[in-house]
């Protein structure tokens, strides 16, 4: 199977991988660095480099770093990558550029995780992550199991089904999420720790949250590569990857899971942020080329980037207030998407 696949794609023009690894790599690092500096006291890059070499002389400076700064800046990075390399996944499995990380559900589930989290069981951890994020990881792995399993009713699988299925589950579980709300004599802390999380609001994990994520994510994203390369056989019919040795239902089954979990650790960082899931893997797609197998690790590496540079834009735009990533990047994913449109319209 591999073999078919693999003169499948090199009979396609295909960029080199200096442009969709080594470019978005090195812009990664330097969105990091910049990121890291910025806020409301500003460090200059010798002051950063010389916190990373000597942590232990770096006084207040390496607090406000190893502390707030960094973690955060990494949060966003992973949320970013997540979201973006699950759009590159559920674009291919649908067959459908404008999909994205939360067709299937998963902030519905996110939502009414993280609600119950605030209004019904005591703050505590596990394993560094708190409850909030805990309950919000666990509540969008269910949507999206709930949504798979009700997709496969009478023994017929189907794609529109999947996609019925979870447009339904989300605006349940929404709708649950607001019933919660009502219901609770949650104090103006509560509340407020629920709209930041609907609105998308990255903020500093601790240390042992962020390795969790990050392990999770690196399998998720080796896993999700060889179903990279599936996608394309996929991308002209079932019928077709199946003659070129493609377990489609596996496939489909491996890609859901995979997806899901990215999705998951994403929200748990970050909340419900919108938009980085399809404007990314689709702006990529345009020009590096319908490839799933190099847009994946493109896409990761550039979600990341995009999301550091937008919770970047978001703390110090408006300092000392801050603007919750969430509502800027769907503030500027609108517009961009109603241009993808417009240019897919045109295309067709």
């Amino acid at each position: 199977m591999e073999s078919k696949l693999e003169a499948l794609e090199t009979s396609r023009p295909r960029p080199q991988w200096f442009f969709t690894i080594a470019v978005p790599a090195v812009l990664l690092l330097l969105a990091i660095v910049a990121s890291v500096g910025f806020g409301a006291v500003r460090f200059s890059f010798a002051e950063v480099f010389r916190a990373v070499l000597h942590p232990a002389a770096a006084g207040d400076t390496g607090i406000i770093l190893f502390t707030l700064r960094l973690p955060r800046v990494l949060a966003a990075g992973l949320a970013g990558a997540g979201l973006a390399a699950t759009g590159v996944l559920f674009q291919g499995l649908f067959r459908n550029p404008l999909a994205d990380p939360f067709v299937l559900g998963a902030s519905g589930g996110a939502a009414l995780g993280g609600a119950i989290a605030i209004f019904l069981v005591p703050t505590m951890s596990f394993l560094g992550i708190g409850t909030i994020e805990l309950f919000a990881f666990v509540g969008s792995l269910l949507a999206m199991g709930i949504v798979w399993n009700l997709s496969k009713l009478g023994g017929n699988f189907a794609m529109e089904n999947m996609l019925l299925a979870g447009f339904a589950i989300g605006t349940m579980l929404n709708a649950a999420t607001a019933a919660l709300q009502l219901r609770q004599e949650a104090t103006n802390s509560g509340m407020r720790i629920l709209a930041a999380w609907l609105r998308g609001e990255v903020t500093a994990p601790s240390w042992p949250q962020l390795s969790f994520v990050a392990i999770v994510e690196l399998i998720a994203l080796i896993v999700a590569l060889p179903l990279a390369r599936q996608l394309n056989a996929l991308a002209l019919s079932e019928e077709y990857a199946a003659q070129l040795g493609v377990r489609v239902e596996r496939l489909q089954i491996l890609v859901v899971v995979t997806g899901s979990v990215l999705t998951a650790l994403a929200v748990s960082l970050g909340g419900l942020i919108g938009f980085v899931g399809l404007l990314v893997p689709h702006f990529l797609r345009l020009i590096l080329g319908p490839d799933h197998f190099r847009l994946l690790p493109a896409a990761a590496l550039s979600g990341a980037v995009f999301l550091i540079a937008a919770d970047t834009l978001a703390r110090t735009a408006f300092a000392p207030s801050e603007v919750p990533v969430g509502m800027l990047t769907a503030f500027l994913g609108g517009p961009a998407f109603l241009y993808l449109l417009n240019h897919r319209q045109r295309s067709v």
